[in-house]
């Protein structure tokens, strides 16, 4: 049944629907993912603007599905989509082609079974269905009562705003604000979702003293005296759903109004018909939406009676009837009602619905079900069902939601009646339900009853539980004396012995303590030699031999153990150790031991094997992004991109997705695609906004080199503060990175008389780099010589700050020189030179450093720092290009130059013979997989170097060159 209640005007919103319309769908939205998030009290009109600017957005031609949140702690992964997939579905408007779409995707739900790639796998088949649902049309999701948003469907959000699921996507949600309190994971979210360009966070206010008027004179038909507007306004503090309800009992004469917005509403429901009454307190007592038949089978009228009863109940505004359901109006209706029925009467009322919702055919709704035995007083009834509910949220990979169900459970066991109960089954499952989803206190909680409930003392697979989730909680300590603990127990057999042992190994490197780690893990691999089966042991406890033997001076000897955890990997034949295995092989070449052509090497290859294992998606993403990071240092760029392609095809998410975005957004700041590096920024804030603390020091340090290459001194050093504050990451060489951008920002704060220098930021800089430098005197040579680098950069920033010192610069140079780092090396020879141009000195090793600065800029294709030189270079008239004797420029090409471009980048030649096809710039992205800004880039420094202006003069280049 349809329902026509919000007859009332939309009053003091128009600005505000105009807003979200834009943001969503106006110009600047076009082409990326964008969304707002309405935030307000109970009241306030947030789910009238839902529907006003739903209707408004599908007039524009957007396909619009629209859920709402189910209000039980209980609720299912990912119900508000597929209840938006239903209603969808419902609509007899559908066309055929996005019907048959819709049903498939639903039927996948139905189909999903748990899978090597997890969750990544689930969203992004959830995105490949709601792309097919779109239809190249704009896709916009309606959430309503986000603050009850499971957490499938929160990562869902993330994963899809981060531009993840190769889909044009808004979503505009409505979130209750006094819901928001304390360790709401929502709140945390919201944070970190204001500080993205396409995310809009509105917190809607109530209305002002003229639009309460207006609204309530609408209500009423006439103008309101002077005495009745005070009435109003002062009763209702604004908040529409209020006035309209006062504003009804002025309209209709009801006198003597209740002093409290409780009694508005009981005198409203006291004022319905009987069954109306009974249908009003039926429908708060469900979960919403009440569909019809349940209506009916818990109700036991007569159908003319109960559409009658729910007719009036809609009449006086209490009810909204829709094809899925009844809902109340308004939730502080359910709210007003649960306390005027008496226990047995509500206890009754859920027995009725549970017993509705077992009788029915088709697929039970567990979470439901569970929710009203359990207020039923049934127990023995409602366990099975929670079980039920859990074990299905955990095929979906929702863990969140399993834990509550698991809980849940072990709640309702208490009093299972004739049932026999496992109780140490359910404790276990929802202990480590709990860790799978972050909970860690109330995993190691959940672990403490269990070792309670079996008495004696605990065994060794306990302490071993215990201490992975001591380890996941960040309590290291504990977590290490919990294993210790494991490989003195009496009961520890063979195969738990070593598991401990190589999981401590793991812990100790992790804590930096390779000495102590090394011991360990020589441990575990000779207990592992006993134990059949036992390749994960030993490619955990290799990975740490490895890279404890390589950062105590002896990197052979850890390549060596490696190599052999790869051998035993393969050997095995378990997937995950195999991809294990190349991940910390990848990891030590281009990490500690900074081989990075060879550890790149590994990375590809690696990745080719774990995708024919079918780990493409994650860890074959992990090894790509390794692999680009690595061809980032050394200087091939062009390369670097066509490695991002191939990942960018596994569509990753998650932590996977993060390292391929930072990697991919290093190069986008290196180039200078300033729109394409901030973007992928963003994308990584909005996923790290559901957890994932180890990318933040990356993340901001990238931010902050973004910002200095804008001119926005004052943003990259409130980005290093963010760093140096919120991460506590012991990382020597990341944090170097993170102080050398600190100080970088600092001086060009100075060079450019934009922003005052901060003399306290410069001290606590300085005060980090010393830290460094002395936990890094104990590190392996190569590690202590990435930073010994970085720490070079930090002292020539600092004497940037009271006249540059060329010495310390040529030290930086020729310190990356000696690491095959080209871009710090080209970097710190442009800094020199301006220290001796400063000095009025040595001019002609300056002009020689610029020329070699220049010469590697842009073969790189760094536009930034390009810029940067040939700016220098003009103030001070260096030429950038020498002569040769014959008038010639010395590396351009000749008219008798058998091959023109030569000056260009493999991928500068790619971009080229697609320009000579005709292609546009956003053509040629989608055929490289590149962002269309980035072909700008490209397309400039082609002009550049060939010296034309045109894109025809460039094709004739490349036509004259390619001939035959």
């Amino acid at each position: 049944m349809a329902s026509d209640v919000d007859t009332a005007p939309l009053v003091g919103r128009a600005e505000l629907v105009q807003t979200v319309r834009s943001a969503l769908l106006g110009d600047g939205a076009l082409g990326q993912t964008a969304a707002v998030f309405l935030t307000g009290e109970s009241g306030v009109g947030k789910t009238r603007l839902l529907g006003e600017i739903g209707d408004r957005l599908r007039e524009q031609g957007a396909v619009v599905l629209t859920g709402s949140c189910l209000d039980i702690g209980d609720a299912s992964p990912l119900h508000p989509l597929l209840q938006a997939l239903r209603r969808f579905d419902a609509d007899l408007s559908t066309r055929a082609r996005t019907s048959s779409a819709v049903r498939g995707l639903l039927q996948m739900f139905a189909d999903e079974t748990a899978g090597p790639d997890g969750a990544g796998a689930l969203l992004e088949r959830v995105s490949r269905g709601l792309h097919l649902i779109a239809e190249g049309r704009p896709l916009v999701l309606i959430l309503d009562d986000l603050q009850w948003v499971d957490r499938s469907t929160r990562q869902l959000l993330l994963y899809l705003l981060a531009g993840l699921g190769d889909l044009q996507l808004s979503v505009l949600a409505a979130v209750r604000a006094e819901s928001l309190q304390g360790a709401h994971p929502l709140r945390r979210v919201l944070t970190e979702l204001r500080r993205l360009r396409t995310v809009r966070v509105l917190d809607l206010a109530p209305l002002g003293r003229a639009d309460t008027e207006e609204l309530a004179a609408a209500v009423v038909g006439r103008t309101l005296s002077a005495e009745a507007a005070e009435q109003v306004w002062q009763r209702s503090g604004g908040n529409p759903f209020v006035i309209e309800e006062l504003a009804r009992d002025l309209r209709d004469g009801r006198d003597g109004l209740s002093e409290t917005l409780r009694e508005i509403f009981l005198d409203r429901v006291d004022a319905l018909p009987q069954h109306a009454h009974a249908v009003v307190h039926a429908v708060s007592a469900g979960v919403e939406p009440v569909q019809h038949w349940l209506l009916a089978q818990v109700l036991r009228l007569p159908e003319d009676e109960l559409i009658d009863a729910a007719r009036a109940a809609v009449a006086h505004r209490l009810l909204v009837g829709a094809d899925d359901g009844y809902r109340l109006r308004h939730r502080l209706v359910a709210e007003v009602l649960a306390h005027e029925l008496l226990p047995a009467e509500r206890s009754g009322l859920h027995r009725r619905y549970a017993e509705a919702l077992t009788a029915a055919p088709g697929e039970l709704h567990q979470a439901r079900l569970a929710h009203h035995w359990r207020l039923a007083g049934e127990p023995a009834r409602a366990l099975p069902a929670a079980v039920a509910a859990a074990q299905e949220a955990e095929r979906l990979h929702g863990y969140a939601e399993a834990h509550r169900h698991w809980s849940a459970a072990l709640q309702l066991a208490a009093d299972p009646g004739p049932l026999t109960v496992d109780r140490v089954e359910l404790l276990e499952n929802a202990a480590e339900a709990a860790h799978h989803c972050g909970e860690h206190a109330r995993a190691l909680a959940l672990l403490e009853e269990l070792a309670a409930l079996r008495g004696g003392e605990p065994s060794c697979a306990l302490h071993i539980r215990r201490a992975r989730y001591l380890a996941a909680a960040g309590r290291s300590a504990l977590a290490e004396e919990e294993y210790q603990r494991a490989l003195k127990a009496a009961d520890c057999s063979p195969r738990d012995r070593a598991a401990a042992a190589a999981r401590l190994a793991e812990l100790l490197l992790h804590l930096g303590r390779y000495a102590d780690a090394g011991e360990r893990a020589r441990e575990a691999l000779a207990l592992a030699e006993n134990v059949e089966g036992s390749a994960t042991e030993v490619v955990l406890a290799s990975s740490a031999l490895g890279f404890s033997d390589a950062c105590l001076e002896d990197p052979d000897a850890g390549l060596a153990v490696m190599r052999d955890a790869l051998d035993t990997a393969e050997r095995a034949g378990q997937p995950e150790d195999v991809a294990c295995a190349y991940l910390h092989l990848a990891e030590l070449l281009t990490g500690p031991l900074n081989i990075l052509e060879e550890g790149v090497v590994v990375a590809r290859r690696g990745a080719e094997r774990v995708a024919e294992l079918g780990l493409g998606r994650t860890w074959g993403t992990r090894l790509l992004a390794i692999a680009i990071n690595g061809l980032f240092r050394v200087g091939q760029w062009a390369e670097a991109e066509k490695v991002v392609a191939a990942a960018l095809r596994h569509r990753p998410s998650g932590a996977d997705a993060v390292e391929l975005l930072l990697a991919r957004c290093r190069l986008s700041v290196g180039y200078g695609d300033i729109e394409a590096a901030g973007r992928d920024l963003d994308a990584v804030a909005t996923l790290l906004a559901g957890g994932g603390a180890r990318h933040v020091i990356p993340l901001l340090t990238l931010r902050s080199g973004l910002a200095m290459w804008e001119g926005r001194h004052d943003v990259a050093r409130l980005a290093v503060q963010r760093g140096l504050t919120e991460s506590r990451s012991d990382d020597v060489m990341i944090l170097s990175a993170l102080v050398w951008h600190g100080l970088r920002a600092e001086a060009e704060a100075h060079a450019s008389r934009t922003v005052d220098v901060d003399p306290t930021a410069v001290r606590r800089l300085r005060d980090v780099a010393d830290r460094v430098a002395r936990k890094s005197a104990g590190a392996a040579r190569p590690v202590r010589s990435v930073v010994e680098g970085f720490l070079a950069l930090c002292a020539a920033e600092v004497s940037r700050l009271d006249g540059s010192d060329p010495e310390l610069w040529a030290v930086s140079a020729a310190e990356w020189d000696r690491r095959n780092h080209p871009y710090p090396a080209a970097y710190s020879r442009l800094r020199q030179a301006e220290a001796l141009l400063a000095r009025r000195s040595r001019v002609a090793t300056a002009g020689k450093l610029l020329r070699e600065a220049y010469q590697v800029a842009q073969g790189l294709g760094a536009v930034p720092l390009t810029s940067e030189i040939r700016e220098l270079a003009g103030r001070a008239r260096v030429p950038l290009e020498q002569r040769e004797p014959n008038g010639a420029t010395r590396g351009a090409p000749t008219e008798e130059s058998d091959d023109e471009l030569a000056a260009l980048t493999a991928r500068e030649r790619e971009v080229l013979a697609l320009v000579a096809e005709g292609l546009t710039n956003k053509e040629i992205g989608q055929r490289l997989f590149i962002s269309e800004r980035t072909i700008g880039v490209h397309v400039s420094h082609i002009f550049d170097k060939l010296q034309v202006r045109t894109r025809v003069q460039a094709s004739a280049i490349q036509l004259r060159n390619h001939r035959g």
